[in-house]
């Protein structure tokens, strides 16, 4: 179950697609409760369909989304609805029910007709609400509706046969709530069989946008409220006398227009480029432009969620800077492996000293590239994390 599945190309349904159609190669039979949107487009995709043999049974939902957060509470209960309907005449008892968090809590409905059912349920967890929401500043998430949704969602953990989580900070946090449910952590991954290193000369993105000569530190993705972009304004602010030194900003979220306005009111437009997301068939070049890479993640999301990017990133074959308060799974995993630094929120110059050190010396940026390759291989390859999960239904 997820909000959304291909052809739809937003990142939960592009590695829900690459694990249901991997399961149906190992001869699973899999079908997917799915809504017949496209993440940001128009348009109504059939109710019905397979690819690459997975069944597709696609529901109807409101589509109020732009019209704020009452907009966005009727899409989600449209689609609760509709998904838990499609739910119970399509499941069989001994099969398994495979929950994501689009939208959030939809593990509760997942449950409930799980048990009615007698099917077994298997959350996917890509990040905690309600906790999310009180991070976010909801304040209806810290009274009563937030205690009820929170006891609600505990007793879908608590009921299923095991609760996927992708770190371990999550998993510290969903452990003594999930009671004795399994936890198990299978970190998301990216489809590094597309995306690869593309040398300067062989990317058309180089020319296209005027980046010759310039050492590129690439943001990637969405830059939404969990991400810190303050602290890439005043790194930038102190390289400002670096004209060689470009922050390219490639994708949106809900920080790309305080980003902007802040580059705009302290003059940085010389610094920074800002492209929309790019094709998926230019996934690769995009992810390669950038000598260094920037993540990030506000202390207060710390286990909430993980910026799963670090891998595409990696598959690119590019280091990172891992914008982060530690102790926190994302700076160890780039420190561990040697695959990048990690600076504190906040720290600007600190920001501003790695990337003016690393565009001083393009060996060192070019070493933590091919140590992310090698952490990629080292256990966070596609092809590795769909054998965990084929594990771990297995075990199911």
């Amino acid at each position: 179950m997820n909000r959304f599945y291909a052809p739809d190309m937003s990142a939960t349904s592009q590695i829900l697609t690459r694990l249901a159609e991997h399961l149906a190669t190992l001869g699973w039979q899999v079908s997917v409760v799915t809504s017949r949107q496209l993440y940001g487009a128009p348009g109504i995709l059939p109710s019905n369909e397979e690819i690459a043999g997975v069944q597709i049974q696609r529901v109807l939902t409101t589509r109020f989304g732009n019209a704020g957060l009452a907009g966005r509470a009727l899409d989600y209960l449209s689609f609760y609805l509709t998904a838990f309907l499609a739910l119970l005449t399509t499941l069989k008892r001994g099969d398994i029910v495979v929950a994501k968090t689009d939208p959030p809590l939809i593990s509760v409905f997942a449950h409930w007709a799980a048990a009615l059912k007698g099917a077994r349920l298997v959350n996917w967890l890509q990040d905690l609400y309600p906790e999310i929401a009180v991070a976010y500043g909801v304040r209806a998430a810290r009274g009563p509706l937030g205690a009820l949704l929170k006891s609600l969602r505990n007793t879908s953990l608590r009921g299923a046969s095991v609760n996927v989580v992708i770190c371990e900070d999550m998993a510290r946090i969903v452990t003594p709530l999930a009671g004795t449910s399994r936890v198990e952590v299978v970190h998301n991954w990216s489809d590094d069989t597309i995306v690869r290193p593309v040398a300067p000369e062989d990317n058309p993105l180089v020319a296209a946008w005027g980046l010759q000569d310039r050492f590129v530190v690439g943001y990637s993705g969405n830059l939404g409220r969990a991400h810190d972009w303050r602290t890439i304004v005043a790194a930038a602010d102190l390289l400002r006398a670096r004209p060689d030194i470009l922050f390219l900003m490639i994708g949106g979220g809900a920080g790309q227009g305080p980003l902007r306005a802040e580059v705009e009111r302290q003059g940085l437009q010389a610094s920074f480029r800002f492209e929309p997301y790019q094709p998926h068939a230019l996934l690769a070049c995009s992810l390669s432009l950038p000598q260094v890479h920037l993540v990030s993640l506000l202390p207060e999301f710390r286990g909430l969620m993980f910026p799963s990017k670090v891998f595409g990133i990696a598959a690119a074959g590019r280091g990172m800077i891992a914008i982060v308060d530690s102790p926190s799974d994302l700076a160890d995993l780039v420190q561990t492996h040697g695959s990048g630094e990690a600076t504190p929120v906040g720290d600007g110059a600190g920001l501003a000293s790695l990337i003016a050190r690393l565009a001083d010396d393009g060996a060192a940026a070019q070493a933590l590239g091919r140590r992310s390759l090698a952490m990629l291989a080292a256990g966070f390859a596609c092809e590795q994390t769909l054998t965990r999960w084929s594990a771990v239904l297995e075990a199911a």
